[in-house]
Order: C-alpha cells, then structure tokens, then sequence
C-alpha cells in the first residue's frame, strides 16, 4: 500500500512539473525584408535556457511558468528583448532590425569547466554579407571561391572551383540548393559556380559528423538556402561586371505572398565577336560562327496561410553552352572530253560542333507547425543533370548530299520526397526525425 501511495505522488508530483512549463514558439525574421533569420538565438536572460532558429527561421523554447526575460540575438542585427508573464502556450513572431554599427565590447572572464553541449563539429555557418565582403573575382562574388578559404578546404587547382575537403575528391562532396542535390557546380569548366549569390541567404559548410538527414556522402556537405523574396517592398538589383552581368527583383505579390527572380548572363560569345569576324576572313570562309555563354536562373515563390502553414516553390536552371559552325561554298570544273566542253558545278559544305551542359531543381516545400514544440516539413523535390555533345556535316558535291549527325547524352534525374519533423522537448534537447525516399535514373 505505501509502494503505490509513493508511486503515485511521484507521478503526480511529475505532471505538476510537467504542468507548470509553458511553450514559446514561432518565427525571427529580418524587419526590413522578411527574410527569415536561420540560426538565430533565444533565450531567457535569467535562466540562460533556450534555442536556436532551424532553417526556416522557427523556435520553441519551453521554460518554467511565470516571469520570463525573453532575449533574441543575432549576429548583424540588434537584439531584441521581451519580458512576459508565461501562463500557457504563446507564438510569439519576432522581427530584429539591422544593426549598421556596434558598441566596442570588452569581455572579461575564466576558464570555464562547462562541456561540450552540443555533438555537432565541423560545422561553419556562412550569412552572405560575409561573403560579398571578400574580394571577387573579375568582378564576380562566388560562392565556392569563398568556401576555398576556410580551413580544411583546398581549391585544387589555382582559380578553379573546385573544392577538396579534408583530402576528398569533388566528387564525394554533397551539394544542396534549397534541399535538392547539385550534380555539377561550374561554370566556365571550372572558373566559376553555378550559384549566383544574389539569390542566396545562408551557407551551411559541415566537414564530417554529417547528421543522417543528408544521406550519405564522404567528404562534406554544402547545405545552400535561397532568399524567400522581400515580403515588404518591391526591390530590385542589378551589376554590369566584366564577363557577366546580374538582374534580381523581388518583392511581396500580396499581404501573404512573396517572389524573387535572379538572373546572370555572361557575354563571352558577344566580346569575342570581333576576334571571329578576324579569323573569318584570315581563313577565307564564309561564315563562321563560335561562341560560348553561361547563364543561371533562380526563382521561388512563398505563400503563408497562417502562422503555421507556409508553402514555397523554388526552381534553378543553369546551362553552358559552346558552339561552332562553319560554312563554305565554291565553283569548280572539268573539261569533258566527250561533248568537248568546260564543265562548271556548285559546291558547298556546313560543319556544325556543339558541347552543353546544365541542371534543372526544383523544390516543392510545405512547412507545417503541428503543437508549439513540433513542426514538420514535406518536401517534394527534382533534380536534373545533362550534358550533350554534338557533331554534324552536310556537303554538297556537284548535286550529290551527305549528312552525318554524331550525338552523345549523358546525365542523371533525381526525384526524392521527404518529411522531416523537428521536436523540442525542452530547452535541452532538440530532436530531428524523418524519412525519405530518392529515385535515381540515368539518361541515356
């Protein structure tokens, strides 16, 4: 009897605790655009318990009932501080404002005997405006130059793209835009990437413990998240660079909606022109044609239906392209003995050689807030890889046609859903569960 009676105060004294915490939650975003801040933090300044944003900007910190100094921070912007009386659940949305100056800061202290709190190494978070500080490159800011520069990372090759982490190759890095795999990252075989970072709000660099969300991969993940679209203003951007040039607009569609669309164009096919039209007339041909360009495309769209269900569609498609044709045309003759006459006929010929490549993803989101300490999002994704290479000759002797048509594809489709859930228990834990299935096929 006196077992069960303890059992039972146990249990009852456990609701009680459980009973007597409460749950914040909701979403930091930044107060001039709406974009929402990954990373940032939460906590109470009297307690010193709190979170972190995941990456769509949600939080959920479950403190003790009663008076509570809620603190948000997040590195660029000012911090914001809230004093509630927590009696029950509440979302609270927080919006921080850009901070263009800091106080000087002086920090005192000892060595602390705390341990480590968290079993997440080699992880390197990068917000673009660290990344457009750093000097660029024919006046392109590249994502995967700036990669180059932390540590454990090797460029391979002076001026390429490429990127060794820790001894791994290109090829066992995984790549992400907005959760879906980027099977080819260059441009201009190699002197540039594929992400323009006009499009892109944060860099996630993890050099290895990768969690198992990502699947497997040996040398690093690129974990790459494109802005949502300016939710209070239209805005638009643009730069004429050296061999290319940039165009972004973005804006709100309506009180719940946001887009943005970005582009980049190089102009390599139109500045060589002139040394074309040289060699054209060097080698006494009549029309020659070569060229080569690249171009990115990055667009995505949100929609909110409430403060819990956010939809968001986002798309890239990227293509390089070298091409060269050459046509030629000409009169010759023969005597013909048997009518006694000169005999004159038309000639002509066309030789055509083109090499591309390019990818296509797509991303279909739709993030759900279930209770105030979990939240799931359902992704739907595609991804496309293709690269051609083609050669064609067509001649005509004296009336007589040939044509040969050479072509060689190669390339990959992915097309993946996933659902993954993100619970907080409580302001010590945080607890990240899902599935997800991925169909790969070749292209012949």
């Amino acid at each position: 009897m006196k077992l069960k009676l303890l059992t039972f105060l146990l249990l009852f004294a456990t609701v009680q605790a459980i009973a007597q915490k409460h749950t914040i939650s909701g979403y930091i975003s930044d107060a001039t655009n709406g974009e929402k801040l990954i990373g940032a933090n939460v906590y109470d300044a009297k307690t010193y318990q709190g979170c972190v944003s995941n990456s769509y900007g949600f939080y959920s910190v479950t403190l003790p009932e009663g008076p509570v100094s809620l603190m948000i921070s997040f590195v660029g912007y000012t911090s914001h501080r809230e004093e509630v009386i927590l009696t029950k659940n509440i979302t609270f949305n927080i919006e921080l404002k850009a901070s263009l100056e800091l106080d000087e800061v002086l920090v005192q202290g000892e060595k602390s005997g705390l341990k480590i709190e968290s079993s997440q190494m080699s992880v390197i978070d990068l917000p673009m405006k660290t990344i457009a500080n750093i000097p660029a490159f024919m006046g392109e800011t590249d994502l995967i130059k700036s990669i180059q520069l932390l540590p454990g990372v090797q460029s391979g090759t002076e001026g390429m793209s490429g990127m060794y982490v820790r001894g791994g190759g290109p090829d066992q890095n995984l790549i992400l835009l907005d959760g879906v795999p980027v099977y080819n990252v260059n441009h201009l075989f190699g002197f540039f990437s594929v992400f323009n970072t006009d499009a892109i709000q944060n860099v996630k660099l993890i050099k290895g413990g990768f969690p198992a969300r990502y699947g497997g991969r040996l040398s690093s993940v690129l974990d790459i998240s494109m802005k949502e679209g300016n939710s209070k203003e239209f805005h638009g951007a643009g730069s004429v660079g050296v061999i290319a040039s940039k165009l972004t607009l973005e804006g709100p569609i309506s009180d719940k909606a946001s887009f943005i669309v970005s582009g980049r164009r190089t102009y390599v096919d139109i500045l060589a022109y002139p040394l074309i039209k040289i060699a054209q007339a060097s080698e006494d041909i009549d029309r020659l044609k070569a060229g080569y360009y690249f171009y990115d495309l990055n667009a995505k769209v949100n929609y909110r239906f409430s403060d819990k269900s956010r939809l968001y569609l986002s798309s890239y498609l990227g293509k390089d392209r070298f091409y060269l044709t050459e046509k030629d045309s000409y009169s010759d003759g023969f005597y013909d003995e048997s009518t006694g006459q000169y005999e004159t006929y038309e000639s002509s010929w066309e030789s055509n050689a083109e090499l591309w490549w390019g990818n296509i993803t797509s991303a279909l989101r739709w993030n759900y807030q279930l209770n105030s300490k979990l939240f799931s999002n359902t992704t739907v994704t595609y991804s496309r890889y293709k690269m051609l290479t083609g050669f064609g000759e067509y001649d005509n002797f004296n009336g007589t046609e040939s044509n040969t048509e050479i072509d060689y594809n190669s390339g990959i489709n992915d097309i993946g859903t996933r659902i993954d859930f993100d619970y907080y228990p409580n302001t010590n834990h945080y607890i990240r569960f899902g599935l997800g299935n991925t169909n790969h096929s070749r292209i012949p």
